[in-house]
């Protein structure tokens, strides 16, 4: 079960839930993403591709917040996501020493960075604003573990994906894993970019 394996604090937060029995996506996927590949997770709706995503960015975390520079990233398609993912995301770290931001694209870049440069673990960003504070110098990259992409259909759009492909020329070294209910041409150029060797789940 690959609930079993995970740390503690999440175990406990999914007991508080009554959450018990993955779903056949999380059995596939857990296991595969805890292993450090880059991977491409395709399911339907409903299949627990949110909770999944959650679940292993808090197990690369350990649960702990350590130094300033995000070490997650969330990418997603906009704000009104970026908020919903975030109340998400808080029901898992409440209690945990995690700190969660989500970037309100209707700030100025530069209180952005203020608030970041007080201390993030986990970043949800639309990828429009990531590449705003990137070329601003105002977000530190070199401390990324994983790098996910939620709902990642929305890359279709060209100008999300320009973004995307300029984000991660930033980015050193770190896991990327995709979320979608299936790979569309767009999807399937990354390999070509940041998801080489990639691993694919399907259910």
């Amino acid at each position: 079960m690959p609930f079993k394996k995970l740390h503690s604090d999440i175990k406990e937060k999914l007991a508080f839930f009554e959450i018990s029995i993955p779903t056949p996506f999380q059995s596939k996927s857990i296991p595969i993403i805890k292993s450090g590949a880059n991977i491409y997770c395709t399911a339907p709706t409903g299949s627990g591709k949110t909770t999944t995503l959650i679940l292993t960015t808090l197990q690369k975390l350990k649960c702990e917040e350590v130094g300033t520079a995000p070490r997650a990233i969330i990418l997603v398609e906009n704000r009104e996501r970026a908020f919903v993912l975030f109340e998400e995301i808080i029901k898992y770290t409440r209690h945990t020493s995690l700190r969660v931001y989500a970037c309100d694209d209707k700030f100025h870049i530069e209180v952005l960075t203020s608030e970041i440069f007080e201390g993030v673990d986990i970043l949800i960003v639309t990828p429009k604003t990531m590449h705003k504070l990137l070329l601003s110098e105002g977000l530190n990259t070199t401390q990324l573990k994983i790098f996910n992409i939620d709902d990642a259909e929305f890359l279709a759009k060209s100008t999300a994906y320009a973004d995307l492909m300029a984000i991660t020329q930033s980015i050193h070294k770190c896991q990327y894993v995709t979320y979608s209910e299936k790979i569309n041409p767009m999807l399937k150029r990354l390999e070509s970019h940041f998801m080489q060797y990639s691993r694919k789940i399907t259910v």
